[in-house]
């Protein structure tokens, strides 16, 4: 069977039926686990207590940037192979990506003022952060803006192809850049200091539930589009009728 096979509306709704509840218990277990194994862990000897917020704060903002690459790679899809889920599966991620990007920012803020001494500073991963939320806002106003789907789906493709600029320059910026208060990746396959395993393998486990977490509700929402395009199409064939 191949991939495509699933850009057919009806297979989608049965196969994502099937997995839905299996997604759903994976990314309770993991999160959970995760959350409380990092709520336990020990005090950090520089930041203290405060360390613990990068079991929210780096989900957040890895999934804040994958989940616009996921918007763009679904977008040309629907661009070159004009099959209707990706664009719904598109737009049904914006809401998440967005909530993933304020998560990231208002964390990132309250983890910053006491290692900073202030809320905000216009570092540039910061603020190619910050550009990120408002191409969100940008993204859902627009697909709200068009009543055809089809034209809405064609120009927010384009939307997200620009505002990939800044999800890269998110993920990034501090290698672009030398000067700015933000520190470098928390995790990375470079050669130097790791982070401990006491702070890393939960930050894993709350890595995965927040994926897990989001391809839960990405399907959730997915679904819910196609339900709702559905019932515009039948009322449309009403109104003509």
């Amino acid at each position: 069977m191949s991939i495509w096979d699933y850009a057919n509306p009806v297979r989608f709704m049965r196969s994502s039926a099937a997995v839905l509840p299996y997604l759903a218990a994976g990314a309770a277990l993991t999160l959970g686990t995760g959350l409380v194994w990092g709520f336990l862990a020990p005090d950090d000897y520089r930041q203290g207590a405060t360390v613990k917020i990068l079991f929210l704060h780096v989900p957040a903002a890895m999934m804040a940037i994958n989940i616009w690459i996921m918007m763009l790679v679904a977008s040309l899809v629907w661009i070159i192979r004009r099959h209707h889920v990706s664009a719904l599966a598109a737009r049904a991620a914006a809401p998440l990506g967005a909530v993933m990007t304020l998560i990231a920012l208002a964390t990132g803020a309250i983890w910053g003022q006491p290692m900073w001494g202030t809320w905000w500073a216009w570092d540039p991963r910061l603020t190619s952060f910050l550009i990120l939320f408002l191409f969100y806002l940008g993204y859902m106003a627009l697909w709200s803006a068009i009543e055809d789907p089809d034209s809405a789906a064609d120009l927010t493709g384009v939307l997200c192809l620009v505002g990939s600029v800044f999800a890269l320059l998110s993920r990034y910026a501090v290698l672009f850049w030398n000067q700015g208060l933000h520190q470098g990746a928390t995790i990375s396959i470079a050669p130097g200091r790791r982070i401990t395993p006491a702070y890393s393998y939960p930050l894993y486990l709350c890595m995965a539930g927040f994926f897990l977490l989001f391809l839960t509700l990405l399907l959730v929402r997915t679904r819910t589009e196609i339900r709702r395009r559905r019932t515009a199409a039948l009322l449309a064939r009403e109104a003509r009728g």
